[in-house]
């Protein structure tokens, strides 16, 4: 693993670090105001076009960089609130109509 492998993986290390307490705070505040799907989806985009250059690179040197698993990693999170985000949303509807 060389230098340039160590610093993408403390960029989606740094990146990844956040999710957590997005994932909390989505999951406890029980609503979606304020959270943009939009946002999420171009950050899970961003992830997958990474995933595809290490891929890429793989399928031309036979070498899958340790830091594909992180990429994975960071998807998994984001997919996670980006689920919060549609119960937060069904919650905030059924909110409304209670009120």
């Amino acid at each position: 693993m060389d230098i340039v492998q160590l610093c993408e993986i403390g960029m989606l290390i740094a990146f990844g670090a956040s999710w957590p307490f997005n994932i909390s705070k989505s999951w406890s505040s029980r609503t979606a105001k304020g959270k943009s799907v939009v946002f999420e989806f171009i950050v899970v985009f961003g992830y997958i076009i990474g995933v595809i250059g290490k891929f890429i690179t793989w399928h031309r040197t036979g070498v899958l960089a340790y830091s594909t698993w992180f990429y994975f990693a960071d998807i998994a999170m984001v997919a996670i609130d980006i689920v919060l985000y549609f119960r937060n949303t069904a919650l905030d509807r059924k909110a409304e109509q209670g009120a």
